[in-house]
């Protein structure tokens, strides 16, 4: 069981004041602000305060049942004017029926309901960026500002940081950076069993003794699927299967043209599109180098830190949070974004690695994670930024 500092959650003789916090998102149906959200109400309720999270329900809720958490469900992914006038109402009546000390946003829409309600009731407001949010004209760029209103702005890197402060008017003094975790109780090559593995192995039909290169994530454009299956065709040894694994429904375009660009590659049978790993733990282990190849930058980057906690070498396109997450030439490689023939070289380099720079790698990068990117830290930090909010809010009556 993961264990918070408790300290700044007494009063100043040092008892407790419990709190209630409420975390608002668009839906629980899976991903990283999901996961973020969770693991949080978690870390609310283990020092003694009262979690709450508002969403549209989804998958996950029953995490949520199962650690004591409150969930409670409105149509706050719904982005309809009037249908978000009146989730401002209805939360309204949230936080003054459960007696909400402090409402925390994780995504725009949910936001704007979240900060008027927030603003009627008197309660501070905190925001979490997950992402650098695509700029536009006026009316995009004033929705996008209310993650940016919050009287703590919680970037998840040093790359949303500056995003937010080149580009919102705010504070910067009120811009903190948090970046996400990962739990390396679960993340941890110890506690991955051989018979894990080796389901895993048989259930995706893997030959024997034949080197991964493993991408996680969703079947999209912009996590570099096309970049990688160039990269690999210019490799000169083609001992190896690459797997690209992650939910892929709804996008048969985007399938078909991979399968066609492996077609024409003569890639066929190197690499796999797998849909669905209910264990991507012991799917890291299968892998040899594990690859991020956004091509946009992403706000954190969780795989390649999920991967450097299993003591997997990581190939990242350098920008956005990998720049933070990776070290390169200690725990993988950064390559410049769309630079093929650079990324054939890293792929090349990670799979001929010797034993004792393997291990070496997989010592430094499992290090760099649990140093820097856990769970604990995170949801510490984060409970911290509460207390600092709420006793701003005692001091001024």
């Amino acid at each position: 069981m993961t264990q918070h500092n408790t300290s700044f959650v007494q009063n100043e003789s040092g008892e407790r004041s419990p709190k209630t916090i409420l975390q608002i998102l668009p839906a629980l149906d899976g991903g990283g602000v999901e996961r973020g959200t969770i693991e949080m109400a978690a870390a609310i309720k283990a020092v003694g305060w009262n979690p709450i999270v508002v969403s549209n329900g989804g998958k996950m809720v029953y995490e949520l049942d199962r650690i004591g958490a409150t969930h409670l469900t409105l149509p706050v992914h719904a982005k309809k004017p009037w249908t978000m006038y009146r989730n401002t109402k209805r939360l309204s009546h949230i936080i003054r029926e459960y007696g909400v000390d402090l409402v925390h946003a994780r995504s725009r829409a949910p936001a704007w309901s979240a900060y008027g309600a927030a603003k009627a009731t008197g309660v501070p407001y905190v925001t979490t960026f997950h992402a650098a949010y695509t700029r536009g004209g006026f009316l995009k760029n004033w929705y996008n500002g209310i993650m940016a209103r919050g009287e703590r702005v919680i970037a998840i890197s040093d790359f949303i940081k500056n995003h937010i402060t080149d580009h919102y008017q705010v504070d910067p003094s009120k811009v903190v950076t948090i970046p996400r975790g990962v739990d390396c109780q679960k993340f941890n090559p110890g506690a991955v069993s051989a018979e894990r593995i080796i389901k895993m192995a048989t259930d995706w039909a893997l030959p024997d003794g034949v080197p991964v290169v493993m991408l996680p994530g969703r079947l999209t454009r912009l996590k570099g699927h096309v970049e990688l299956i160039k990269a690999l065709a210019q490799m000169p040894d083609k001992n190896f299967v690459a797997l690209f694994v992650g939910a892929g429904q709804g996008r048969e375009a985007y399938r078909e043209e991979i399968t066609n660009l492996v077609r024409a590659n003569g890639l066929e049978g190197k690499v796999q599109i797998k849909d669905y790993c209910s264990d991507m733990a012991a799917a890291l282990m299968l892998a040899d180098v594990v690859v991020s190849a956004s091509n946009v930058p992403e706000g954190f980057g969780r795989i390649s830190v999920e991967a450097q906690a299993m003591g997997r070498p990581v190939i990242a396109t350098a920008h956005g949070g990998s720049l933070e997450t990776v070290l390169n030439g200690e725990t993988g490689w950064l390559v410049p974004v769309g630079d093929i023939a650079a990324m054939s070289e890293a792929l090349n380099a990670a799979l001929h690695m010797g034993g004792e720079a393997r291990e070496r790698v997989a010592v430094n990068a499992r290090n760099h994670v649990t140093n820097n990117f856990t769970v604990a830290k995170m949801c510490d930090s984060t409970l911290a930024v509460y207390a600092e909010v709420l006793a701003e809010k005692a001091g001024r009556g």
